[in-house]
C-alpha cells in the first residue's frame, strides 16, 4: 500500500545537482558558509516536499480493468483510490500526510538536539529502510521528540487555563449590535504564495456593507447577510481582493458580544444562538491543538520542518502592471532593480480595478515594465530571499571611510575554501563609523538623483565587503551583505513560547523601532554611538529616533516611510502597533502571527476564535483626560464603563471623558476583570482578595466563573437572564382559558396550607 513515487529519484538527482551548484559557489567563495547551509537546506525541503506531493498523487489514484459487459473487453480505468493508508490520512481518522512521506516518500532534513538542521537528508523512507547511518543521524530526531513532550504538555495546559480564564465572560447576549464598523479581510499571502484564499476566511462571517462585484456591478451579498458557502465561491471566482466583515473586535454590545458580529456557530453551521459561551469555546479552540502542538514533534520524530522561501513573484491572473512607490535603477545588465522598501507591483483588471498586489523587496530584480500587459504564470520579480544586499543607486569609483584594517574591519579566511571575506565589526572607538561612498569623475560624492542625498552608504555591524577600494561600480551594484541569521528549525519550541509571547503582549528582545509618521527620512549626526533618524512629514513637525549602533537601519537617505513602518530590523512590539497603527492593524497582526506558528503545525483555527480572545485584550481603556465624570487620570476601566458614564455626562450636557485603548496580556487581563472572585480564583489569590477588600469591591455575579464558584447557575446558554423572564402563552387558545386566578385552587388545592406550617 506504501506507494513510492516514481519520480523519486529524478527529483533527488536533480536537487544533488543544485546542491552541487551551490556548492561550487562557495568553494569560489562567491557566498558566505551561512547562505551556502541556508540555499542546501532550502533545495533539501523543496525537493522532500515535492516527493510528497507526487507521492500523495499516485496514492490518490488508482487503475483497475473494467470488463464491458457486452462486448467482454477488458479496459483501463483510473478512480479515485481505495489505498488503505491513504484513506486513513485523507478523511483525518490517523496519521498525517508528513508521517505518510516518511513512510513512502522520503525521511527529509533532520535537526540536531541543538534545533540545527543537519544538511544532508535521509533519502530513504521506511518502506525502503534506512542504512546505518541514517539511521544514526535519525536517532537524533526521536530523543529530541520525547524530551520535548514530557516538558510542553504542562505549558500547553498553562496556556489553556490563562486563555480560558480571560475569555469566559464572552457570550452571545443580543442578535445584533447595529455597528457600523467592520474589518478588512484579504487572502493570507506568505512568500509570495496564497495560502488561504479570501472566500474561504470570510465563510461563515457576516458581510458589513454590500459586497459588489467590481466587474458587472451585481450584489454579491447584502449588507448583514451572512457569506455562505454559495457566495464564498461567488467572492472567489469575481477576484475580489479584501471584503468587509464585521467582527468581534468592532462589535458595540455593552456586555458580551452580538450574533451577527460572531457569525456561524462552527459547531452547527447554522447562525450562532444567543447564549452561546464563545469565549470558552474559543479558548479551548486555541488551546487544544496546543497540546497537540507539542507532541507533534514527537509524532514526527524531529523530522525538520522549514519553510521554503520565497524567491520570485509569479503573476496569479492576467492584468496591466502598475507600480507604487517604487524607485528604481538599471543595472549594467539592463534589468530594473528595486530600490525602495515599500514598493508594491499592482495588477490591474480591463477596467483600472486593482486585482492583484505584490510587495517587492528592496533588490529585487524586476522582469515587467510599468504598463505592460502580463498573462497568468509570468514572473514578475527575483531576488535572493537569504541575504539583505546593500546596492548603489549611482555608478563611480567606490572609496572607504572609517573602514580600517583589525578596528572596524576584519579578513575572515574560510577554512574550507581559504578564500578571505572583509567583515565589518564593532570598534571600540565610538566616533568611527564605517561607511562606503561612491564619486564621480571629479573626485566629489556622487549625488543621488531625484533627492538630496549622497551616495554615502553606512555599514552596519557583520555586513561583508562586496568591494575593494578604487572599484568602477554601476548603478544596481551590490556594495555588501549582510547574511540573515543561519535558520533554526521552526520546531514547535518556536511554536508555543510564540503563542504564549504574543497572548501576553510580552516586549520582544529586538524590538523594532517604528516610524509614528509618515515622510521623509533623512540621518542626523551621531549621538553618544547611536545614529539619529529624523523624519520630516509634509506638514508638522519632524520626528527624531535615536538608533543603536551596528543594528542594520532598513531605510536609506530620502526614503519615504508610511506611519507604522520600521526603520530598524527587528520584531515588532504590539504596543507600537496600536499607538500607531490602531486597534485593527493590530488585531490583524496578532491574528496573522497566531495561525502562522499553528499553520506550520498543520493546525487549522478560525480566525473569529482569536479575535474574540483579542477582543478581550482590548476591554480596558486608559483615562487620559477625566472631563467631568468621577474618573481619574491614569484609571483603567471597562470600555462599556467608561461609555455609559460619558453617556450620562453627555445627557447633562457636560464634558464627557477621553481615553485611550489599552493593550493587556491575557494574565493580566484576567486579574483585571470586574469580578474579584474569578481573579482571586486565577492566579496571587491573597493579593486580589486584599485589593478587593480594601476598595470594599461589590462582584455582580455576570461571569460564567463566579457563579460556578458560588454555586449557581450559569448566566450562558439557557442560564441567561433573557430565558428565564419567559412566559408562556398557548396562540389560539387564549379565548377558551379560564382567567389564572380563579384555576388556582382547583389545580393547587394543597398550597394554600403553606404559610402555616
Amino acid at each position: 500500500d506504501m506507494i513510492v513515487p516514481k519520480q523519486k529519484p529524478e527529483i533527488l538527482r536533480q536537487s544533488q545537482k543544485e546542491v552541487n551548484q551551490v556548492e561550487e559557489q562557495y568553494q569560489e567563495g562567491l557566498i558566505t558558509e551561512g547562505e551556502k547551509y541556508n540555499k542546501v537546506v532550502d533545495i533539501r525541503a523543496k525537493a522532500t516536499d515535492e516527493i510528497a506531493a507526487e507521492m500523495m498523487a499516485e496514492m490518490a489514484r488508482e487503475v483497475i480493468s473494467v470488463e464491458d459487459p457486452v462486448t467482454k473487453e477488458v479496459h483501463q480505468e483510473e478512480i479515485s483510490s481505495f489505498n488503505p493508508v491513504f484513506m486513513m490520512a485523507d478523511s483525518g481518522a490517523r496519521g498525517s500526510k508528513d508521517q505518510m512521506r516518511q513512510l513512502a516518500g522520503m525521511r527529509g532534513l533532520m535537526a540536531k538536539p541543538s534545533g540545527e538542521i543537519i544538511e544532508t537528508p535521509i533519502t530513504a523512507n521506511f518502506r525502503e529502510g534506512l542504512t546505518v547511518l541514517q539511521y544514526f543521524s535519525s536517532t537524533h530526531g526521536a530523543r529530541k521528540g520525547l524530551a520535548d513532550t514530557a516538558l510542553k504538555t504542562a505549558n500547553s495546559g498553562y496556556l489553556t487555563r490563562r486563555l480560558v480564564d480571560v475569555a469566559q465572560d464572552a457570550v452571545i447576549t443580543e442578535e445584533d449590535c447595529g455597528t457600523i464598523d467592520g474589518i478588512y479581510v484579504t487572502p493570507l499571502v506568505e512568500g509570495g504564495e496564497i495560502i488561504e484564499r479570501v472566500g474561504d476566511r470570510v465563510l461563515g462571517r457576516v458581510a458589513l456593507e454590500d459586497v459588489m462585484d467590481p466587474h458587472t456591478g451585481d450584489v454579491l451579498v447584502t449588507a448583514n447577510e451572512e457569506i455562505d458557502e454559495d457566495a464564498a465561491r461567488l467572492i472567489e471566482n469575481a477576484g475580489l481582493e479584501k471584503v468587509q466583515i464585521r467582527s468581534v473586535l468592532t462589535c458595540q454590545t455593552r456586555r458580551g458580544v452580538c450574533a451577527k458580529c460572531y457569525g456561524r456557530d462552527l459547531g452547527h453551521g447554522t447562525s450562532v444562538s444567543i447564549g452561546e459561551a464563545i469565549g470558552i469555546l474559543a479558548a479551548q479552540s486555541i488551546g487544544e491543538p496546543g497540546t497537540q502542538l507539542t507532541m507533534r514533534t514527537f509524532h514526527i520524530g524531529g523530522t525538520a520542518s522549514r519553510r521554503v522561501e520565497q524567491s520570485y513573484h509569479v503573476a496569479r491572473g492576467k492584468g496591466r502592471v502598475r507600480f507604487d512607490n517604487m524607485k528604481s535603477v538599471t543595472d549594467r545588465y539592463g534589468e530594473l532593480v528595486n530600490l525602495s522598501r515599500q514598493a508594491e507591483l499592482i495588477l490591474l483588471s480591463e477596467k483600472g480595478i486593482e486585482r492583484e498586489t505584490y510587495p517587492l523587496t528592496y533588490g529585487a530584480h524586476v522582469k515587467v515594465k510599468e504598463g505592460q500587459e502580463v498573462d497568468a504564470g509570468q514572473v514578475l520579480a527575483e531576488w535572493d530571499p537569504f541575504t539583505n544586499a546593500m546596492l548603489t543607486e549611482v555608478g563611480g569609483r567606490i572609496k572607504f571611510g572609517d573602514i580600517i584594517d583589525n578596528i572596524t574591519v576584519q579578513e575572515r579566511v574560510d577554512p574550507v575554501t581559504q578564500k578571505a571575506s572583509r567583515l565589518i565589526v564593532e570598534s571600540r572607538d565610538q566616533e568611527l563609523k564605517p561607511r562606503i561612498s561612491v564619486k564621480d569623475e571629479s573626485g566629489q560624492t556622487a549625488r543621488i538623483p531625484g533627492s538630496p542625498a549622497s551616495a554615502r552608504y553606512f555599514m552596519p555591524m557583520g555586513a561583508i565587503l562586496m568591494v575593494a577600494e578604487g572599484d568602477e561600480v554601476f548603478p544596481g551594484d551590490v556594495i555588501a551583505k549582510i547574511p540573515r541569521e543561519t535558520t533554526k528549525t521552526k520546531d514547535i519550541t518556536g511554536g508555543l513560547p510564540r503563542v504564549a509571547e504574543l497572548f501576553e503582549v510580552r516586549k520582544p528582545k529586538e524590538t523594532a523601532i517604528i516610524s509614528e509618521i509618515s515622510g521623509l527620512v533623512s540621518f542626523g549626526r551621531h549621538i553618544k554611538g547611536k545614529r539619529k533618524i529624523v523624519v520630516t512629514p509634509e506638514v508638522g513637525k519632524p520626528k527624531e529616533y535615536l538608533i543603536p549602533k551596528g543594528k542594520h537601519v532598513a531605510v536609506q537617505e530620502g526614503d519615504y516611510v508610511r506611519a507604522g513602518e520600521a526603520l530598524m530590523d527587528g520584531s515588532a512590539n504590539p504596543h507600537d502597533i496600536l499607538n500607531i497603527s490602531g486597534l485593527k492593524e493590530l488585531a490583524r497582526y496578532l491574528v496573522d502571527e497566531v495561525q502562522e506558528v499553528y499553520r506550520l503545525q498543520g493546525v487549522k483555527i478560525n480566525d473569529k476564535h482569536i479575535e474574540v480572545i483579542v477582543r478581550q485584550m482590548l476591554r480596558r481603556i486608559k483615562v487620559v483626560d477625566p472631563g467631568d465624570t468621577d474618573f481619574l487620570i491614569g484609571e483603567q476601566v471597562e470600555k462599556w464603563v467608561f461609555e455609559e458614564r460619558n453617556e450620562e455626562i453627555m445627557a447633562q450636557g457636560k464634558r464627557p471623558a477621553t481615553g485611550e485603548p489599552m493593550l493587556l496580556g491575557i494574565t493580566k487581563a484576567s486579574l483585571t476583570t470586574e469580578s474579584w472572585i474569578s481573579a482571586a480564583s486565577f492566579q496571587e489569590t491573597t493579593k486580589v482578595l486584599a485589593d478587593a477588600a480594601i476598595l470594599g469591591k461589590i462582584d455582580f455575579l455576570r461571569g460564567l466563573k463566579e457563579n460556578v464558584i458560588m454555586g449557581r447557575l450559569i448566566p450562558a446558554g439557557t442560564g441567561l437572564d433573557q430565558y428565564r423572564e419567559l412566559e408562556m402563552k398557548i396562540i389560539g387558545e387564549e379565548e377558551e382559558l379560564p382567567p389564572p386566578a380563579e384555576a388556582l385552587p382547583e389545580t393547587l388545592p394543597e398550597t394554600t396550607a403553606i404559610p402555616g406550617q
